[in-house]
């Protein structure tokens, strides 16, 4: 018989509970709850929190954005600007593809029958930027509009919960990783485009943090299943960008979420930095093994 006793409510101790408080982890009871950015406070530190000068900053340290939406609507921006570029210099056969898209390996490559293909330089050959560029680049119409339409409503819930700088380096890094999967996992000869990853990535780390703060994350393990099932059987979709990208939000919101209270920022920031300096190995190496 499982004697473990059941968490109760710090404040009713009468009553069972299985929520936390995202500031102190003290188990509440539904009479207890505060809504806050992602999942609850209790009324100790809501008053805390009203009357401390920490009330500007987030539960994750991150400074609180006055508006948390305009840092979306600004990449939002950045992506239709691209995609609007492509669109009106050729569309899929716009220079631009290739400048921006990821080709881990370019060069000529001969064919069997004796012909030779020539792509444009990519990542191996010195065009670097393809890595982050190509997570602004899009260039059907559908998948730019799903992409954006998923940042436009988990990237506000994010930036409220972590701040903007916080999630800036989120956004960014996942984007990155996406990318390195790509360039070791993908064909080497193959375009790759699209803000996918980085999308991943904020739907593993909003998972991360509502499993941290004691939320309902079944909404967000059925989006994350849905994607995972049109990424698995559907056709043209970069499977390799979607797994890395995923992985880098997870780790990334656990550097983020889980840091010691006690110099957190110093934590994270070394957390966040051996997550770039994993990308630049990464891409190193794998540059190494082309070259």
């Amino acid at each position: 018989m499982d004697t473990t006793a059941a968490p109760s409510c710090y404040r009713h101790p009468d009553r069972e509970t299985h929520v936390r408080c995202q500031r102190c982890e003290r188990p509440i009871c539904p009479d207890c709850m505060n809504q806050a950015s992602v999942g609850f406070q209790c009324p100790a530190c809501v008053a805390e929190g009203a009357r401390s000068t920490r009330s500007g900053r987030t539960a994750y340290g991150g400074s609180r954005s006055a508006d948390p939406a305009r840092t979306s609507q600004v990449l939002i921006g950045l992506n239709v600007g691209v995609w609007l570029l492509i669109l009106l210099t050729g569309g899929g056969r716009s220079a631009w593809v290739d400048r921006l898209a990821l080709l881990p390996d370019g060069g000529r490559i001969p064919l069997r029958d004796g012909t030779v293909v020539a792509f444009p330089d990519g990542v191996a050959d010195g065009a670097w930027w393809q890595l982050l560029t190509s997570t602004f680049t899009h260039v059907e119409t559908l998948h730019i509009g799903f992409n954006m339409l998923a940042l436009w409503f988990l990237g506000p819930q994010l930036e409220a919960a972590i701040g903007r700088t916080r999630f800036l380096a989120l956004y960014f890094l996942s984007g990155l990783t996406g990318s390195l999967f790509v360039y070791w996992l993908a064909l080497s000869h193959s375009f790759t485009v699209g803000a996918s990853g980085a999308i991943f990535g904020l739907m593993g780390a909003l998972l991360v943090i509502a499993v941290k703060v004691g939320a309902d994350y079944s909404q967000i393990l059925v989006w994350l299943g849905l994607n995972v099932v049109i990424t698995v059987f559907g056709t043209g979709i970069s499977w390799q960008g979607h797994l890395g990208g995923l992985v880098g939000g997870v780790l990334i919101a656990l550097v983020l979420a889980f840091s010691p209270r006690t110099h957190r920022t110093r934590w994270q920031v070394a957390g966040l930095a051996v997550v770039a300096l994993v990308i630049l190995v990464g891409v190193v190496a794998r540059t190494a093994v082309l070259g």
